[in-house]
């Protein structure tokens, strides 16, 4: 099963994954990223891989 990791250590907060996938990212009052749910399905695939590509500073990878 495949599943997405964010490196907070890259992470910026942008919100580019929030608007491509709200269901996995979300950003809170802080302006820190959650991750909400890690597990790459056939239903949000799409989606993740946009955020991946989408990502200003390459923060998020699918890990197989």
């Amino acid at each position: 099963m495949s599943r997405v990791e964010v490196d907070f250590g890259l992470c910026e907060s942008n919100g580019v994954c929030m608007g491509i996938i709200p269901e996995v990212f979300e950003l809170d009052a802080e302006d820190q990223l959650h991750v909400l749910t890690d597990e790459v399905t056939t239903h949000n695939e799409k989606q993740m891989r946009e955020s991946v590509r989408q990502c200003p500073r390459q923060a998020i990878t699918i890990v197989e």
